[in-house]
């Protein structure tokens, strides 16, 4: 028999997980897809009932997005400039209907290589926090998701908060979506920036992340380094170079060719930092 929960508080939901495998039910954009023409043969926990995660709130530490807000929760949320890529890439997850529903910690549980908040979310150097029965550990997120649909998530835990140090928010960001048109697409590539500029107009730090061009949303910390010291105009460019992107390991699908993809991984790049210091209007294109 299959068992349906809807727990009220985040203790019952750990002491459900801790009591068998439960399929976790939020949002539910991802959920009913998944399901196809199959009949429901898994136990779900509807964590809908846990008012206390639909939250997104400022410690003063850090920015902390409950596994239950949603994106368009965070579109609405007043937040510092760094945030604008994350809300750039909220505004490209499906509709308007699935931004309402669909919940920014779905995103990453889900764990498609296409993920749109990813790549935000490692330029803002977010981590997660998981809780369990038996007490609560943070992961950064580049530890958490691990693959193609994998994460680090154990069966007993409930990823609860996703949380933004508030040194990684003082910056400013700009993300680029590449897909086959304007909009309800999944992406060919991503990329997202988030540049801390010092008084004299230099890059102090610079982070950089590409999204649907290998399993997992990676960094690139050559770049990185490379903008470093670079003057926060046009010219940072000049430091964009083809083996900041030797990492990267796309595959050739209908959407696009490894090749294509590494191309456009680094033209994309290009317009994410000139968004992020604003030298240039790069909103999110369509090929």
């Amino acid at each position: 028999m299959v068992r349906y929960a809807k727990p009220r508080s985040v203790d019952e939901a750990l002491g459900l997980l801790a009591d068998g495998e439960w399929w976790i039910l939020a949002g539910g954009t991802d959920f009913y897809p998944a399901l196809g023409a199959r009949p429901l043969m898994r136990d779900v926990l509807d964590i809908n009932g846990l008012r206390d995660l639909d939250q997104i709130t400022d410690t003063g530490e850090a920015f902390v997005i409950g596994a239950r807000a949603s994106w368009t929760s965070l579109i609405r949320r007043e937040l510092p400039p760094a945030f604008d890529a994350l809300k750039l890439a909220a505004r490209e997850v499906g509709s308007v209907q699935i931004q309402n529903r669909a919940t920014v910690a779905g995103n990453l549980c889900n764990a498609s290589p296409a993920a749109d908040g990813v790549p935000p979310l490692l330029a803002l150097d977010a981590s997660v926090e998981l809780r369990s029965a038996k007490g609560s550990r943070v992961l950064p997120l580049s530890e958490f998701v691990l693959g193609n649909r994998m994460t680090a998530l154990a069966p007993d835990e409930l990823l609860t908060a996703i949380h933004i140090p508030k040194t990684a928010a003082a910056g400013r960001s700009g993300f680029v979506k590449l897909g086959a048109r304007r909009y309800l697409v999944i992406s060919i590539a991503m990329a997202a920036a988030n540049v801390e500029i010092d008084g004299d107009g230099t890059i102090a730090a610079a982070r950089v992340a590409v999204g649907s061009c290998s399993p997992v949303a990676i960094r690139l910390p050559e770049l990185e380094a490379a903008l470093a010291g670079r003057p926060a105009d046009a010219r940072l460019l000049e430091a964009v170079e083809d083996g900041h992107f030797a990492g990267l390991s796309p595959i050739d699908d209908v959407r696009g060719t490894s090749e294509y993809r590494i191309a456009a991984a680094r033209e994309i790049v290009g317009r994410a930092l000139l968004m992020a210091v604003g030298a240039g209007d790069a909103e999110a294109v369509a090929a």
